[in-house]
């Protein structure tokens, strides 16, 4: 019994320091949020090739900049978004490249 209760209390402790439940940052699907998020914040669809990549993430480059009064957070998430979504088309083949 004190187990679960441990466990419970462990689930509601990351409830609360991460927002999310556990089984949300472990599950198969805690990659696909990541790719989800990294699309959005690019505004892409889910067949963007290698060239949409880098464009939308020069056209949010240009407003998130610091020299422009972004932050510069806000460009090492652009730029966070712009890896992840090219190595995912890396791991999917040379054809995902157009």
């Amino acid at each position: 019994m004190k187990f679960l209760f441990l466990a419970a209390l462990a689930c509601l402790a990351i409830k609360m320091l991460a927002g999310r439940w556990p089984w949300e940052l472990w599950g198969p699907n805690a990659k696909d949020g990541a790719e989800k998020r990294a699309r959005n914040l690019l505004g892409l669809h889910a067949n963007s090739g290698y060239d949409e990549i880098i464009d939308a993430h020069r056209r949010l480059l240009m407003k998130v900049h610091p020299d422009r009064g972004g932050t510069a957070d806000a460009v090492h998430e652009a730029n966070a978004a712009r890896d992840l979504l090219l190595a995912r088309i890396a791991h999917r083949g040379p054809d995902a490249r157009g």
